[in-house]
This record gives structure tokens, sequence and C-alpha cells, in this order.
């Protein structure tokens, strides 16, 4: 089996250095490696693609999607933008931390990081540079903190890692894990914006009044509203996660088109076949990987991958910073859906051998590609915020360093402190106590259950 599991990574490789669509080149390098195995890759190839998109949990991605497009073209953005500048403008380089914030909430709630760039960016940035902020600074700001709405739920990298991780990894027990988790990172990024705000002297935002306050909140309101009709409707059991994607879809409908009418009705045809574009993309990659589970699992490429890393150290420390090494350079050349689809089978149980709750993997795994979508040369909201900030990768590089660790030391601390993910699952139940093996995990002796 060896040979077959070179001939499936020399494959991979070989596409992806030619530059190969990512779904192509998995799709691809399964199909010669199940030649080398000697099964029918017609019949077999197929057969793992149509059971893989086969699930009722995926038909919340598509409604996810479109809702995110709804919200991000709706005229969401400019409410929360000034419902942030209210809470936080008054600090020192107040116009960053209100970039930051709005980032939170508007990914959070279009479940887009590419949107939160191009929308919360789009108006912040320029509105930055006006104020004397230095540009690079602005789009590394905006870059960085965009990707913590794909922590913050409700998030479709969180659907497709549950739907790879198995029955272990709910999708609400995911959508309320990465809470906390975002806000942390959003935290760290906030960090960073206080201390370079400082040194290079910019400006504060003059203080609003609980009026101006409230104000700005209720005009917000009614996008904030999803998360908690997602997430709350969720918890109680009054619908599954596909069904609150759906009521999202209707509720994002309902603001953008008829109440704020910030999109009409001619715009929908576009907005509609946009969503299927990516939908039919993010479909393509779950079917072609779930073909490539199929061969790795039958070359024992888990197996072999975990006997390998807990031959390495008995310390579990050891064993996830070497895993999360991993999966960073992954994030660089590679985008996350493929990434957490190919590396969930691959990582889950090691990590599940040390203690780890696969809910906490997940979270660990998606904080850690969010890190790849800031960096060359697949950084896709890297090159997004250079496009809207009219600068260069090679310019914002040096100001997206400090960031770069602010996200690194929160990877550090979800990693390493289960209770930032778990917490919140196991206080609502949507976690068993007995089912977190925190002690286990944090054990560092080498004597493993």
């Amino acid at each position: 089996m060896g040979a077959i599991a070179l001939i499936l990574v020399v494959v991979f490789a070989l596409m992806l250095v030619i530059e190969v669509p990512i779904a192509v080149a998995i799709a691809l390098a399964t199909f010669v490696a199940v030649i080398a195995e000697g099964s029918d890759p017609t019949v077999v190839v197929a057969a793992n693609m149509a059971n893989g998109v086969n699930s009722f949990t995926l038909l919340a991605i598509p409604f996810f999607i479109l809702s995110g497009h709804l919200m991000g073209r709706g005229g969401m953005a400019g409410r929360l933008i000034d419902f942030a500048g209210t809470l936080v403008g008054f600090l020192p380089g107040g116009l960053a931390y209100v970039n930051t914030l709005t980032c939170m909430l508007f990914g959070s709630i279009s479940g887009s990081a590419a949107a939160a760039v191009s929308s919360v960016g789009g108006f912040m940035i320029p509105e930055m540079n006006r104020k004397g902020y230095d540009r690079d600074f602005n789009v590394a700001v905006t870059t960085t903190a965009a990707t913590t709405g794909l922590l913050i739920p409700p998030s479709n990298i969180m659907i497709v890692y549950s739907v790879a991780a198995g029955s272990g990894a709910s999708i609400g027990a995911l959508f309320l894990a990465g809470v906390m988790p975002g806000i942390l990172t959003g935290l760290f990024i906030m960090l960073v914006c206080g201390w370079i705000s400082y040194r290079k002297g910019y400006p504060r935002e003059e203080r609003s009044t609980f009026g101006q306050i409230l104000k700005s909140f209720l005009r917000a309101i009614l996008t904030l509203l999803l998360i908690v009709i997602v997430i709350g409707g969720i918890l109680i059991g009054a619908f599954t996660a596909t069904e609150a994607a759906a009521i999202a879809v209707v509720y994002s409908f309902v603001l953008s088109v008829i109440l704020y009418r910030e999109i009409k009705w001619t715009e929908l045809p576009e907005i509609l076949l946009e969503s299927g574009i990516t939908t039919a993309v993010v479909m393509l990659l779950i079917g072609a990987s779930a073909g490539m589970s199929w061969i790795m699992t039958m070359a024992n490429i888990p197996q072999t991958v975990s006997s390998t890393l807990l031959g390495l150290s008995e310390n579990p420390i050891v064993i996830l910073i070497v895993i999360n090494l991993l999966l960073i350079m992954v994030g660089t050349f590679m985008d996350m859906t493929p990434a957490v689809l190919i590396f969930t089978p691959i990582f889950l149980p090691v990590v599940m051998a040390l203690g780890m709750h696969p809910v906490h993997f997940g979270i660990m795994l998606i904080a850690n590609l969010c890190i790849g979508l800031c960096t060359p040369p697949v950084g896709t909201c890297l090159f997004i915020g250079c496009g809207v900030g009219k600068t260069t990768i090679a310019s914002v590089t040096k100001p997206l360093l400090p960031f770069f660790f602010a996200m690194l030391a929160a990877l550090m601390c979800i990693t390493y402190v289960p209770a930032v993910s778990l917490w919140l699952p196991v206080q609502t139940q949507q976690i068993k106590a007995e089912d977190v093996h925190t002690d286990q995990f944090l054990k560092c002796s080498g004597n493993r259950k």
C-alpha cells in the first residue's frame, strides 16, 4: 500500500505545481491511485463522490452561501460600522478597533471572510486612509480581522468539518465552540492595533453619548439578530442547522430586499447565480475529497501518519506543535475547504488518541487555516484586501507580521486551553462533560489511556 500512497501524493503535488484547479487535482490524483490499487476508477471515484455529497447536513451550505451574498450586498456593513464606531471609536487609533469589531460582526453574519474584507474594507480602508492611518496597516487590519467570522457562527467551514469528522462533532456544538475562540482572536488583533496606534499616534474619534450608542444599536439590531436566531434556534431545538440556514435566507432576503431595499429585485438573478457557482465549487471539492479519503484509507495513510506522529514524542504539546506547523504550511498553498476535507481524517485519529475532543480539534484546525487566508501564495483575504486598498502584497507583508503573530498566539491558546472551545458546548449540553477528557489531553508524561 506504500506505493499507492506515494502515487497519490506525487500526482496530487504535481497537479498543484502546474496550477491545476484544486478540485480537479484531487479527483485526478484519486483516479490514478485507484487504478494503481487495482479497482475500477470510473466506478469507485464516481460512487464515492456521489456518497460524499449525499448528506442532509450539506444542504445548509447553499443556504448559508445565499444568505451571505444577500447580507454582503444588503447594506448590513454600514449599520455595523456605525454601531462599532460608537462602542470603540473613542480609543486611540479608534478606526482600527472599529474595523476589527465590524469585521468580526459582519464576518459572522455573512459566514464569509472574503465578503467581510470587500464589504467592510471597501468603506473602512478609504476612511482610515483619509484620517491619516497608514494604508498598508489598514489593509493588514482588515485582512486578519475578517477571518474571525469563520470562527464566530454561523460558519460554512464548520459544516464541512462536521461532515468530515463524522458524528463526533455536531454542527450545533461547533457553532458554540467557535464563539469564544473567535472573540479571543479578535481581541488579540485589537491589542496589536492598540500597540501600533499608540506608537504611531493615530487619532481617536469623538466619544459617543449613550443616546448615540442606543440609536446605532437600534439601526443594527435586526442585522445582529440573525446570529441570535440561528444559534438560539439550534440550541433550543426549534430547528436543525439546515433548517436554520433556510431561515437565514428568508430573514436576510426580508432585510436586504424588502426592509432596507439595498438590493433591487432585478439584482436577485445575479446573486442566485453567484451563490450557485460558489455552491457548485464547494460541492465538487467535497465530492472529490470523499474519493481521496477512500483511497487514503485503503492505503492506510491515516494510520501511518497517526503512528508516526505518536512515535515522535510522548508529549502531546510537541505533537500538537508539529500538527499546527504542518497545517500552517498547508494553509499557505491550499484553500480551507479542501484542507479540512483532506487533513481531518488524517489528523483526527492522532489528536483523539491524545484525549482531544473532535470539536476542540475542529476549532483548532479552522483557526490554524484562517492564518493561511492572510499569507501568500493562496491568501484569499490578502489578495482581496490588497485589491480594495490599492496596494501590493510586498508592501503589506511587514505591517502584517504583528497581526500574524497575534493570530498565532490566539491559536496557541485555542490549542492548549480546551475550555476556550469547549466551555460553551458543555454548559449548553451540546457536548457531555464526561466526553471531555481534559486531564488526559493535558497530561504530558506519555502515560496515555
